[in-house]
This record gives C-alpha cells, structure tokens and sequence, in this order.
C-alpha cells in the first residue's frame, strides 16, 4: 500500500487520487426502489412472496431468515427479486445503511420500498460502493443530503444524483477485496472482545445474585427458604414479607423544584438531567413524589421488567411512582442489589396486574406480598462490601475491553474512510 496524491475537493469524499473520475451513482450502478407494501392480490396473477425490509438490513449483514410475505406481480418480482451479490440499501430509517447479500435468499424474495437494490451497471462495484456508503454515514453527509429537518428518505433520485469519486472497475474490485480480508478480521476481534463483554456480564450477575441470596461464607449450613424464587438460604437468615420491611411514602412537592429523578431497568434510580430522555414531561412538577436518599423507587408501570431501585440522592419522581423506606433491619444498599436482579423481576411478575407487558402494573397491595431474604445488618453490609469489591475488577475489565473495541472500531472506520477516498493504494 502506498500513499496517492493530488488532492480533488468533495465535502465528504476528498479524492486524493489523480485517475479517479467524479461521476453521478446513477450511471455505473443501477438502482431500484422496491415495491409498496401489497396486503391482498389484485389480480389473478398476483403471487404471495417473501420480502425484505428496512430492519432486515443491517451493516453486517442481510438477514433472511423468518422474512414476512406480501402479494406481488409477475412484474415486481421480475423486476425486484433479490440475488446472491445484490446491495441493499436502506431508503428510510437510517438512511444509506447498507449491506451486501451474501446468501442465496428465499426463492422470489423481493423487496419493499424502504429498501434500494443496487447492482452494477457500467463500471461499478457494488461492494465498493457498500463501502463508499458507510464513510458518507461516518461523515454524517446523508443528514445533509436527505434535509434531516424533515422525515428523512433517501430517495431513488438523491441516491442516483449522489456525486461520487470512483476508481475504474478493476482498482473498486481490488479496494473491495482489500477492504474484505481486513474488516473481516477487524470484525472478529470485535465480535470475541464482545463475547468476552457478554461474559463478564454473567459473571457479575451469577456473583450478585449468589452474594444477595446464599451469602458470602459457603461453609454455613443451608435451608430451603421456602420461597421458590429465593431457594435455599443460610440457615440463620430470616425471610419476611414486604409489608413488614418497607413504610410506603406519599410526601408530594410543594414547588416542584427538588431534583428530578427517573427510573428504568438499566440504570436504576437516576437523576433524569444525567440521561437522555425524550419523553413528555409536565409543564408543572408540583404534587411530584418526594423520596429521600436510601428510598426504594418503583416505576409501577414498568416494574415487570425491573425498573426500580434505591435512589441515591434526595429528589421528586412521578406522582405515578411508588416510594418505599426500608424499616431498620434493611440495608438500602442490600435491597437494591436484591430488587436489580433478574429473578426479583420475575418474581414482581408473578404479583403485577393488568394484561401481560403494556400494562402489567405492581401496585402496593402487591409489593407488599413479595417475601424478601433478610440476613443481619452485619452481615448485608459484607455483602454489599463484598460485592463492590469483586464487582470492581470485573468493571475495570469491562471498560478496557469496551475501550479496545471502540478502538478497533475507529480503525475499521478509518481503514475504509482511507481506502475509498484514494489515500490507499492496494496492489
């Protein structure tokens, strides 16, 4: 590989390739749009075929596996049936996403209109041109180019009208076959550093929930606690109903200017000004719930899937939420590990009310049914102790590992970005 020269202005693609031509996409490739959803045959001939859509593209790979049908005409599939080699190209969503078909798809499998399929035409490579497309989404030009102030579509005209510098044939077929062996062996460095994420998941899970529900000494004698979703316990742990270990609280805000504060299943209780959050909010926050630090928040709504927590600043939540204060033989800290565990949360599910996910509801009467493991206060605080410490490890190998793939990732990004803007020359 060596260097290229003579520099070619593009706002997104500067050419620094002298041989390269700048040329519209809708002459070296052919692109179409495929077919509007079709639900019932509009005539006789009309056939039921698979499709593909948007989300069935991603920048991996074309998924075509459990593809939905539609109805479509002798001339849509004739006209839109997809290939072994084809590129598919994302019309609407994230626009210009785009991917190759590496597989032989279902037989008469077309596509629908969110979807372009691009194949060559006069000089082009459409792997290549896969590539092309995933730097201008790097360099964010299909924000500019498709008006994101508006619905965002990338359509047949904007993707054939698209200048672009191209090599000739020959020069796009070896940039792709260059670009091939490289991402792929980029993609499985990736891919195992992101089964090792996986697996430092589970390790910390299986330790949490072995911590919080049997202890940290393995030599103490064991009971069944007699609660399916705890199992066996230490034999001198008591377990008791929530009723008996939580007050409900129901202080409201007079001004609704304390911290505002939200919960989910991912994070827990945070104060909403450190997330991204794009949900209504009331114009007014007074009558909002008052919780203090130490609190059990409940997200009643979404308490299936585990969203709730110990709050661990003072602040306001939903009037919709419930707030709880553990009595003095809980731990705060030994009840958020308790309720953030997945078992906890299949357990809440078991006590919810209402029609099964969108409006599963755990209401007080409920809460208050669920038995928790109450072990002495000493020995939560161990526990906890415990946790944080093993927890921490597991965290500091977390973030390296995250930290090498984001920068495998900016080499791959940058390998691409290089190869199809000229700065590389592969032989």
């Amino acid at each position: 590989m060596t260097v290229a020269s003579n520099e070619h202005y593009s706002p997104w693609q500067p050419c620094n390739a002298k041989d390269w031509k700048r040329i519209q996409l809708k002459h070296p490739f052919s692109i179409k749009l495929g077919k509007m959803l079709q639900n019932s045959p509009e005539s006789t001939l009309d056939q039921e075929v698979p499709y593909l859509k948007a989300q069935h593209v991603q920048w991996d790979e074309v998924r075509l596996a459990d593809l939905p049908t539609m109805w479509a005409s002798p001339s849509d599939i004739h006209e839109l049936s997809v290939k072994k080699g084809d590129l598919l190209v994302c019309e609407g969503g994230e626009v210009g996403r785009a991917a190759m078909v590496d597989e032989v798809p279902p037989r008469q499998t077309i596509i629908q209109n969110a979807l372009h399929l691009v194949r060559a035409n006069h000089g082009g490579d459409p792997r290549f041109l896969k590539y092309l497309l995933c730097h201008a989404s790097s360099q964010n030009w299909f924000e500019v180019l498709c008006n994101k102030s508006t619905i965002t579509h990338f359509t047949a005209d904007k993707f054939g009208g698209m200048w672009v510098w191209l090599p000739e044939s020959q020069r796009q077929n070896s940039i792709a076959d260059f670009l091939d062996r490289e991402t792929a062996q980029l993609d499985a460095l990736i891919a195992a550093k992101e089964r090792i994420l996986v697996l430092l998941e589970e390790k910390r899970r299986a330790l949490i929930t072995r911590a919080v529900t049997r202890g940290i000494d393995s030599k103490v004698p064991m009971r069944d606690s007699g609660v399916p979703w705890l199992g066996e316990i230490p034999a001198h742990w008591a377990t008791e109903r929530s009723r008996w270990l939580f007050f409900p609280i129901d202080k409201r805000s007079e001004t609704g200017e304390e911290e505002l504060l939200t919960v989910s299943h991912l994070t827990g209780v945070t104060a909403r000004s450190e997330k991204e959050v794009y949900m209504f909010e009331a114009n007014s926050r007074e009558g909002y719930k008052i919780c203090q630090k130490g609190d059990l928040v409940i997200n009643t709504l979404w308490a299936w899937m585990g969203a709730m927590g110990i709050s661990p600043i003072a602040g306001i939540v939903s009037p919709d939420y419930h707030v709880y204060r553990p009595r003095k033989m809980l731990v705060s800290d030994y009840v958020d590990l308790i309720v953030r565990l997945n078992i906890f949360a299949q357990e809440v599910i078991r006590y919810s009310k209402g029609i099964w996910s969108s409006r599963l509801r755990l209401y007080p009467e409920n809460f208050f049914e669920i038995t928790f493991p109450v072990p002495p206060v000493e020995e939560q605080i161990k526990i906890v102790e415990h946790i944080s410490s093993e927890t921490e490890e597991i965290q500091i190998l977390h973030d390296a590992t995250r930290n090498t793939i984001a920068l495998l990732k900016e080499r791959r990004s940058a390998l691409i970005s290089a190869a199809v803007t000229g700065k590389l020359k592969v032989d």
